[in-house]
């Protein structure tokens, strides 16, 4: 099924860079690349399968979700600026309200108000919660009718900055003191900043997970909540099994892990081969 709708994703000026998809979650995560015009088909292809394959009534997993295409974020990477992705998101969340029957709420940059910033906001009360959510006059879609679709739910849409999906497995099955570990490092609860974290149960594997959002990786590098993580498990006695990027990241926070450790001075991205030879090989054209 994720095949499926990821490879409806596919088409001239776009490419599909990832597929990240987790079985205690039960939730994937796609990643687009492309021309705004041309990504902006891929998504209403990757929405018609969505809707026609996933029904939220039957479904069950350890991470907070409201619709079958639950987040879709648009970020500028090159030659695209934040308001050309506001414009992008407001025009896909039109177009998917009024197309498939969705209720689309507008989330960070593009939200039409401050309570809608935070898409952990939004997306409170989950799915179930939704049908009496949204008859709440604070709680108008943005585009659609306040009714939610039967089987896909709602869906966030906004723009954005780079944000790491970073998680981090604890070898225990603790899950209570999982959720003090979280509770220590998220930023709204007296952590770190420009951090959201919490903690779930992996059955398959038999272990909790931190799981995290950073939103700003060049104020809190990924190094930092790592530290503070490991450091909170072994108050408890609880060891780091692994970690985990979701998805993709940007090359300058895996760089900056690189440079903190092994304590670099005059480190920059020009510091690495492949920067300079891309550099050279753009100046060409």
């Amino acid at each position: 099924m994720i095949n499926a709708i990821a490879h409806a994703t596919r088409g001239e000026g776009r490419h599909v860079l990832d597929v990240d998809s987790d079985v205690d979650h039960n939730r994937s995560v796609i990643t687009i690349v492309g021309e705004p015009a041309m990504v902006a088909v891929g998504i209403d292809h990757l929405v018609e399968e969505a809707v026609t394959r996933i029904d939220l009534t039957k479904h069950h997993g350890e991470h907070p979700r409201m619709g079958a295409v639950d987040v879709i974020p648009f970020i500028p990477i090159h030659n695209v600026s934040m308001k050309d992705c506001i414009a992008l998101s407001r025009q896909v969340g039109k177009t998917i309200a009024e197309k498939y029957e969705i209720p689309v709420y507008l989330y960070e940059e593009s939200a039409t108000n401050e309570t809608r910033q935070n898409l952990a906001t939004i997306r409170k009360g989950e799915f179930e919660g939704f049908f009496e959510k949204v008859k709440k006059p604070e709680w108008k879609p943005d585009f659609g009718t306040a009714k939610v679709h039967p089987t896909a739910g709602v869906t966030a849409i906004g723009a954005r900055q780079f944000l790491v999906a970073y998680n981090i497995n604890l070898e225990t099955t603790d899950l209570i003191t999982a959720k003090k570990i979280a509770a220590a490092v998220r930023g709204s609860s007296g952590g770190l900043h420009d951090v959201k974290a919490l903690a779930f149960a992996l059955k398959e594997r038999n272990i909790v997970q931190i799981s995290m959002n950073l939103t700003n990786f060049k104020k809190t590098p990924i190094l930092r909540v790592f530290e503070m993580v490991k450091n909170e498990a072994e108050h408890h006695g609880i060891s780091v099994l692994d970690s985990e990027i979701v998805g993709v990241v940007p090359r300058e926070a895996v760089y900056a892990v690189a440079s903190t450790v092994l304590r670099m001075e005059k480190f920059s991205r020009m510091s690495v081969l492949e920067e300079r030879i891309e550099d050279v090989l753009r100046n060409k054209h």
